[in-house]
């Protein structure tokens, strides 16, 4: 399903969680890319069950974690942390973006600026702001509960990129959603 956003935002590709589901169930690399969406939706666990359920499926699964998601620098090792997610899986920018080219699908979860294409532009609020590379991953999935921008208020490229598409949820409930998508492909 493609969503219109108006006469000056371009379209995106709306998903299902079970579109998610079966994606991530034929992943071999997926890398988890937290946001401030996952920290206020406190759904750290559930991404951590998600990743276990892959990694048990014999699925590699990784986090990209940029320095200044969340509301201060550390704050998603801190968060994944609490969910018991190793340390070992937490990839930090620059290790991270250099294993983009070579992941199935990114799972991006209330990043929002971290993620922005625009930051490789002149001329706007993250120009030449260090950004993760998503956009380099076979696949991009976003939770994102709307299409508002982040905090430098611009739109964010990634979302209307063909190969990437827009899960319209809560962090906790999306996660909670693909989980039981993926069970259901897995056991299948």
């Amino acid at each position: 399903m493609t969503a219109s956003l108006g006469a000056s935002a371009a379209a995106v590709r709306q998903v299902t969680a079970d579109d998610v589901g079966l994606q991530l169930a034929y992943a071999r690399h997926v890398m988890v890319v937290p946001g401030f969406g996952l920290a206020a939706a406190q759904a750290q666990h559930e991404v951590a069950e998600l990743a276990a359920l892959l990694t048990t499926h014999g699925t590699e699964v990784q986090y990209a974690i940029h320095p200044v998601a969340g509301r201060m620098p550390g704050h998603m090792n801190v968060l994944l942390a609490e969910a018991n997610v190793p340390y070992t899986q937490m990839l930090q920018l620059e290790e991270a973006n250099s294993a983009f080219d070579a992941c199935d699908v990114a799972l991006v979860i209330g990043a929002n600026d971290v993620t922005n294409p625009a930051a490789r532009r002149t001329g706007n609020a993250l120009s030449g702001m260090p950004i993760l590379d998503v956009d380099h991953a076979r696949s991009v999935v976003v939770i994102k509960r709307s299409m508002s921008p982040g905090y430098a208020g611009i739109a964010n490229d990634l979302f209307s990129d063909p190969k990437t598409g827009m899960l319209f949820a809560d962090a906790k409930q999306g996660l909670a959603d693909i989980t039981l998508a993926v069970k259901q492909y897995v056991a299948a």
